[in-house]
């Protein structure tokens, strides 16, 4: 692929800025300078820099995020600041079909709830991950202003009923970590779902982080605000 394809795809600016980001020599290729836009280079592995910004080549991107508190999972943030701004430029210019531009969130988290969120310009893993039908487990670490007790577990899991459906939502699991705090596993998301779910249980959420996305954890190792990349064993890990 050439050089300009190249970093056109990884979003890095308009055709034409990605020439002139070549012919400048701001673009660095296993640590050569490339003043070529049209040099054509294999894209499996590549690692390249730009203005001294490393990077390495994805046909697809896939990352996660450690969503902080205080940020909204919005392009058009209402009242708080978008997660976007947490990613760097290319990420949210990635090009894409259509009018939608860059890397979009997997769902949705309130924000005021933290964990692991999922990113990627790659539209059907966005709806295999989003469909009801595909039972993907989301984890929550839940802090709750009451204690919990056995009755509000068992109402949880033997289901609850929200205000916009008549139809009982359960619980795919759910165990008291603590004496005011539980896991609570989900196989879908409504709005506020957890939420709005203990509350029919008869408590009240005091803090909310999501750990797991089917069989992938957020790491230990990545603070609140960062991101990083999906290897091809955590993406196998999503659908195990």
């Amino acid at each position: 692929m050439q050089l300009q394809d190249i970093l056109y795809s990884q979003g890095f600016g308009t055709r034409r800025v990605c020439v002139g980001l070549v012919q400048q020599g701001h673009v660095l290729v296993t640590g050569r300078v490339c003043n070529d836009p049209f040099e054509a280079f294999e894209v499996e592995g590549l690692e390249f820099d730009v203005m001294g910004q490393r990077w390495q080549y994805h046909a697809k991107a896939y990352v996660m995020l450690h969503k902080p508190a205080g940020v909204e999972c919005s392009q058009k943030p209402s009242t708080w600041p978008s997660i976007y701004t947490l990613l760097p430029a290319p990420l949210r210019q990635r090009p894409q079909k259509g009018a939608v531009q860059g890397v979009q969130a997997v769902g949705r988290l309130d924000q005021d709830t933290t964990g692991l969120l999922l990113l990627t310009d790659d539209g059907q893993f966005i709806h295999r991950m989003s469909s009801p039908r595909k039972h993907v487990p989301k984890v929550y670490e839940v802090v709750t202003k009451h204690p919990v007790d056995a009755a509000q577990v068992d109402k949880l899991m033997a289901g609850v009923v929200l205000d916009d459906d008549p139809k009982p939502v359960r619980a795919a699991a759910c165990e008291a970590t603590g004496a005011c705090s539980l896991r609570l596993t989900l196989l879908e998301g409504k709005y506020h779902q957890v939420k709005r779910m203990v509350a029919a249980a008869g408590n009240r959420v005091e803090g909310l982080h999501r750990s797991h996305i089917g069989g992938l954890v957020l790491p230990e190792d990545l603070p609140p605000g960062q991101w990083r990349w999906l290897t091809p064993a955590d993406l196998a890990l999503l659908t195990t």
